[in-house]
């Protein structure tokens, strides 16, 4: 992929009217994470930092869950409301606290490899600023909400700003110090003068997306007390990207989570902060955290895992959800993306849920499964880290990057019998030859039957609709443009046929 200065300045401006048109199409997400410090959460970290320049990154906030929290340091004795952590656990004065500075190592580590990953984006933030916007939240013990906390108020005031844009709040442990930053607002603001437009405003703005229930404040606090903020939330699916993966279908995926991948193309070669990444057996520990066990080899073995296989990254579907590869409608998590798919709750239509029955169908097993909504991702997910970790390392010539694809319209409407003629384009800042594949994701739209285009791979496609089609009915089609570069990187479109 080598090319002389010419070729790439000429390249670049070829890529330049396509590139305007998905920048002016889509405003980075503004977000905001909050973290406990398990080692999925430090996986996640640093998969995140390389991520940062597709984000508009507000805060990264310490946080406590059921499985992590620091005490008071009175030896006060603390008794669990999940009863998950009260069988393993009982009452402890503190449990598995890993402290409130691995977030500002990892970024040293960032830090090292930055000089590299300004040449692939500009927009990577600073090292500097991004330690400007760590704060400390409620952490002394699970779902403690009661103190105010700079990292409480951090989130309020981001929340209070003027700002219209979304934030989306990343949950990767429990939500207290959400549920305290909010708990704020309401004692400064309710039942004075203005209560109604501020109530308003910050539920309009608030967008969560939460990892299990890691404490009880979402249910106890957050739902009752502010049921117009939207919520997703990500019970089951995240688990094949978590410590269950070993069973994710079909068994071909699973080869992008061995160890001899991330050996390959992660861990070794790629600078300080890859070499940081916690796999199974690679001999790291982690102060605090007793029960990470996980870099023992032995314990490796005796888990059935192999030297160097991936732990888990519960919490990365959380911005997964935000990137724009061209699939997500970021208010409507119905449609499936990087960060899974889920349906709307039948209770509190701004709740979105997975479960058994959120499933996709997985051509491995011929089976609807709960899981592939997340797991169909995978190949695509990997190869992108992989050639980021390789942004970490090598100048832009020697490494590769992501297609810019464009379709004219991604909503269209057209009656049953209609044919519909399709037509997308692609670029490539490499100058990769590039793959198309057009198909149907059934499962995200309501015609409840998959559908097959004409000329699949081509630039351009038509399909009919269906005479059996329902007015008001939706029909969702995949523009896949994958390139030739190593590791292929793909990016999409999504066109979304209404019924009329």
């Amino acid at each position: 992929m080598k090319k002389t200065i010419a070729l790439y300045f000429l390249s670049f401006l070829l890529v330049l009217p396509v590139f305007i048109f998905q920048t002016e199409a889509q405003q980075k997400p503004r977000t905001i994470v909050t973290t406990d410090g398990e080692v999925d959460d430090m996986d996640s970290f640093i998969r995140f930092l390389l991520y940062t320049n597709d984000l508009d990154l507000e805060g990264l906030v310490y946080s406590s869950s059921m499985w992590h929290y620091k005490g008071d340091g009175k030896g006060t004795l603390f008794t669990s409301e999940m009863d998950m952590t009260k069988r393993m656990y009982g009452a402890k004065t503190d449990l598995r606290w890993c402290g409130t500075t691995w977030m500002q190592e990892m970024i040293d580590k960032y830090a090292s490899v930055y000089p590299s990953l300004v040449k692939h984006d500009p927009d990577y933030p600073t090292p500097e600023f991004l330690k400007s916007i760590i704060r400390v939240g409620n952490i002394d013990f699970e779902g403690e909400m009661e103190k105010i906390t700079a990292g409480s108020e951090f989130i309020k005031n981001i929340l209070l700003d003027d700002d219209e844009q979304p934030v989306y709040v990343q949950i990767w442990g429990g939500t207290n110090t959400l549920a305290r930053a909010l708990k704020s607002i309401e004692e400064e603001y309710k039942g004075k003068p203005g209560w109604e437009d501020v109530y308003k405003k910050v539920s309009a703005k608030t967008f969560i997306y939460t990892i299990l229930d890691q404490d009880a404040t979402y249910k106890k606090y957050i739902a009752p007390n502010w049921p117009e903020v939207p919520v997703v939330y990500n019970a089951s699916q995240f688990w094949c990207f978590a410590y269950a993966w070993p069973r994710v279908e079909p068994e071909n995926l699973r080869k992008y989570l061995r160890g001899a991948w991330f050996s390959e193309n992660i861990k070794f070669g790629h600078g300080p902060l890859m070499e940081n990444y916690f796999l199974w057996g690679d001999g790291q520990k982690i102060e605090g955290d007793p029960e990470h066990t996980h870099g023992n080899l032995e314990e490796a073995k005796k888990n059935g895992r192999d030297q160097y296989d991936f732990i888990s990254e519960g919490d990365s579907p959380s911005y997964l959800y935000l990137l724009n590869f061209g699939l997500q409608k970021f208010d409507d998590p119905t449609y499936g993306g990087l960060g899974g798919r889920f349906k709307q709750s039948a209770e509190n239509p701004l709740r979105w849920e997975d479960g058994m029955d959120v499933t996709d169908y997985n051509p491995a097993t011929n089976k609807q499964d709960p899981m592939y909504s997340q797991t169909r991702w995978f190949k695509v997910l990997q190869n992108d880290f992989a050639a980021r970790a390789d942004w970490c390392v090598q100048n832009y010539d020697n490494a590769n990057h992501a297609p810019l694809v464009e379709v004219d319209k991604n909503e269209i409407s057209a009656s049953a019998g209609e044919t519909v003629k399709l037509a997308g384009k692609a670029s490539d800042p490499d100058k990769d030859e590039l793959n198309y594949k057009w198909w149907n994701y059934k499962e995200a739209g309501t015609y409840p039957v998959g559908l097959s285009v004409s000329n699949p791979t081509s630039k351009a496609t038509e399909f009919t609709v269906p005479d059996d089609a329902i007015a008001g009915q939706t029909i969702h089609l995949i523009l896949e443009v994958e390139d030739s570069g190593e590791p292929a990187l793909s990016r999409f479109q999504r066109i979304v046929i209404e019924i009329k």
